[in-house]
């Protein structure tokens, strides 16, 4: 798709009329998504003398004026609202073959027939991962640990048309379980996930929205929490011919890369059988999370190199191809100030074709035989996250930004609230009014999920996982249906 001269002379017109940048909020603007995302050039900002941005590939160029005011840096920071209401809203981003050069401007393709609402396993979830490749979207993985966070993390994908992935830790599914219950062995953790997956189950059909149910970080300490999960899923696949998750992650990178790819090898072998994908980590992501400390590893251990990345694609890929790597290119868990997350996106690309040279004739037509996964992106810049998308990254993990939306949409609720919830009895209006609806803890509580639910649209956002759906798939009724309890 072309954008008309017309739109462009228009776009041109508005944007000398008004300054974008009153549009675009502080907090859009270290969010907002750089217009290469949206399929309009690839522009290099340090390749002029001037510091100003220019564009390699430029569909404006027919139009000066336009072709001026894309160069800007209010424009490039504009979020994706304003780009529509200037004719660019129908414009998506797919990425190249190789992961290089400019994006184009195809537009999102249909969902494959196996894809369903509710949660997706099997061939269903490497056709959904495909997909997300082939159109160059990542989906957003929330870590959750109540059945409130869940519901926040399904209203935000019904509310996008999107697919989205929530996920577990083993410390959230412990919470989840109740911290009075005693996890010797790993039982309330694991009794927690079930309860959580289950929980996803009933609800994710009736959203409208496919699901991934996978859980995240499994230290080799933590392993026999992953065996319980996937003997759940063993004896729910011989119920249903699927298994309980969709997936688990096995994060061995801590030791050596031998032991690291053994362990992995095993444990695909064993998920493959029932439909379940693997997840596997390769370099350290730094800083810390639910108990893994990495503040101070080495700064090489940060960036895996493409020769290592191959090693995984060479033991894994004979047993099965439903696994993904979670590789570090300067990944960091937690939220920094701007400047301080180093992310190199370009190793991805480094072993993409790296891995394709090898492959040679047997290499896939997109130069993109590895899916990665990407951990610790609070805190980077949105066209870091995107330049990684571009070079095969299908899922972004997200804990830190929406645990502090969970929380600050209950602070702000008692901020706005303070008078009526200092006692049972007695506010503003008189020593005798009752309380009640404002300490009611649903009412918080919705606070917190509203605040979680507008911070996940802006995940969605910068990860380019928009109207994914098309309106295609429809909430299911009540009853049993493919992903259902078997009850």
């Amino acid at each position: 798709m072309m954008l008309s001269s017309k739109s462009l002379a228009l776009a041109a017109v508005l944007l000398f009329s008004y300054d974008v940048d009153a549009f675009v909020s502080p907090q859009q603007s270290r969010t907002s998504t750089a217009l290469a995302g949206y399929g309009i050039g690839s522009w290099n900002k340090s390749s002029s003398s001037g510091g100003a941005a220019v564009a390699t590939r430029n569909p404006w160029d027919d139009v000066n004026e336009a072709n001026k005011v894309a160069k800007t840096d209010a424009f490039t920071k504009a979020p994706a609202a304003v780009k529509k209401s200037y004719g660019l809203g129908s414009w998506s981003k797919t990425s190249s073959p190789g992961g290089s050069g400019p994006a184009s401007s195809t537009k999102m393709t249909p969902l494959p027939a196996s894809v369903h609402a509710g949660v997706v396993t099997g061939q269903a979830q490497v056709d959904l991962l495909n997909h997300a490749k082939e159109n160059g979207y990542a989906i957003p993985a929330v870590n959750c640990v109540s059945s409130s966070g869940i519901n926040a993390c399904l209203e935000a994908a019904a509310r996008n048309d999107s697919p989205v992935i929530i996920q577990f830790s083993s410390g959230g599914s412990q919470f989840y379980a109740g911290k009075g219950l005693d996890n010797t062995d790993f039982a309330a953790a694991i009794d927690g996930a079930i309860s959580g997956a289950f929980h996803v189950r009933t609800l994710a059909k009736r959203y409208g929205v496919p699901v991934i149910l996978h859980t995240d970080h499994c230290a080799k300490k933590l392993l026999p929490w992953i065996d319980g999960l996937l003997e759940a899923s063993e004896n729910y696949y011989q119920m249903n011919g699927e298994p309980l998750f969709s997936s688990h992650m096995i994060d061995l990178s801590e030791e050596p890369i031998e032991e690291n790819l053994e362990i992995c090898k095993d444990y695909l072998a064993r998920f493959s059988k029932v439909g379940m994908l693997l997840e596997m980590e390769l370099g350290i992501t730094g800083g810390e999370e639910d108990g893994v400390n990495n503040e101070d590893v080495a700064l090489e251990d940060l960036y895996s190199k493409p020769e290592e990345i191959n090693q995984v694609y060479e033991a894994l890929s004979p047993i099965s191809h439903m696994y993904t790597v979670a590789a570090a290119f300067g990944n960091v868990h937690g939220v920094y100030s701007p400047g301080n997350v180093k992310l190199e996106p370009k190793i991805l690309s480094r072993a993409q074709a790296y891995i394709s040279e090898k492959l040679g004739n047997n290499a896939p037509a997109d130069g993109k035989p590895v899916n990665f996964v990407f951990h610790g992106g609070s805190g980077s810049d949105v066209t870091d996250i995107q330049e990684a998308i571009g070079y095969g990254v299908i899922k972004m993990n997200i804990d830190t930004d929406t645990q502090w939306s969970y929380w600050n949409g209950i602070n702000q609720y008692s901020k706005k609230n303070y008078d009526y919830l200092q006692g049972q009895i007695g506010n503003p209006e008189g020593p005798e009014k009752p309380n009640k609806k404002y300490y009611d803890p649903r009412e918080c509580m919705r606070a917190a999920e509203a605040e979680t639910v507008d911070r996940l649209d802006q995940c969605f956002s910068d990860l380019l996982c928009t109207n994914v759906c098309g309106g295609s798939l429809s909430p299911s009724p009540r009853g049993k249906s493919i992903g259902g309890l078997p009850v």
